[in-house]
């Protein structure tokens, strides 16, 4: 029974994946807490890094024409330097400590959407200096818990981007992001034979669940679509607080 659990719950890790490269905000967030319901929080994020990755390539076919240039130059930079940080701090930072964090900055910042302005801007052009910041703190919580997602679109969502172009950034963003934490994900051990055999079957879903996703937001109205990513940022941010003090405590 406990064999059939674990092939649940994988399964819709996977799907929740897919649907997240597919553009569906949030989603690929909640992967890593389904597979903890069977496994260890720890073992089930090197276990899914690479079905991220298998994700990512079709995410990236599907989203190849919308995007944009310039939020990725001034993001990926940053993350990738905040994934470096993660990777010489991983033995020192307590995980618990940096969910707690990530909880608290995504939970201000949808609060402050919610309460004081609407989710969608006019189109702003993305500044350096924040993208930096912002793009290493995604680096750096993305590495430790797949949890990048929120100060992503602490950057991102001011700058009132279309749908489909912020689904398109985010994807290939979390992309490179994803394909950079291979190396350090490998180095401390977390990728084996093991799971690239289970992400191999696992690609079938997920693959299913990225065009599912892409047409999901190509259907969903773009207020909609924004409310969405703003509301579950919230839900999401609550859930990390609450995973963060539970480990501390």
């Amino acid at each position: 029974m406990a064999e059939v659990w674990f092939w649940v719950a994988a399964v819709v890790a996977a799907s929740l994946v897919g649907m997240g490269k597919g553009g569906v905000p949030i989603v690929g967030m909640l992967a890593v807490p389904v597979m903890a319901l069977v496994m260890n929080p720890v073992a089930a994020a090197g276990m899914l890094l690479p079905v991220y990755v298998v994700s990512d390539m079709f995410g990236l076919y599907a989203y190849r024409d919308a995007f944009d240039r310039r939020v990725l130059a001034i993001i990926l930079p940053g993350a990738i330097a905040g994934i470096g940080v993660g990777w010489a701090t991983a033995s020192v930072v307590p995980e618990a400590a940096v969910t707690l964090l990530v909880g608290a900055i995504g939970l201000a910042f949808a609060l402050n959407l919610i309460l004081r302005k609407p989710a969608v801007t006019d189109p702003k052009r993305g500044e350096v200096g924040p993208g930096l910041f912002w793009g290493a703190v995604t680096g750096f919580t993305s590495f430790v818990s797949h949890a990048g997602a929120p100060p992503y679109q602490v950057y991102t969502l001011p700058l009132g981007m279309t749908k489909a172009v912020f689904a398109g950034t985010s994807t290939i963003a979390f992309a490179v992001i994803n394909a950079v934490k291979l190396v350090p994900y490998y180095a401390l051990g977390q990728l084996n034979p093991g799971n690239l055999k289970l992400a191999a079957v696992l690609a079938v879903p997920a693959t299913i669940a990225v065009f599912a996703g892409v047409g999901l937001v190509k259907w969903m109205p773009e207020r909609l679509f924004f409310r969405l990513v703003t509301w579950a940022l919230l839900l999401i941010s609550l859930k990390l607080i609450w995973d963060g003090v539970r480990g501390l405590i």
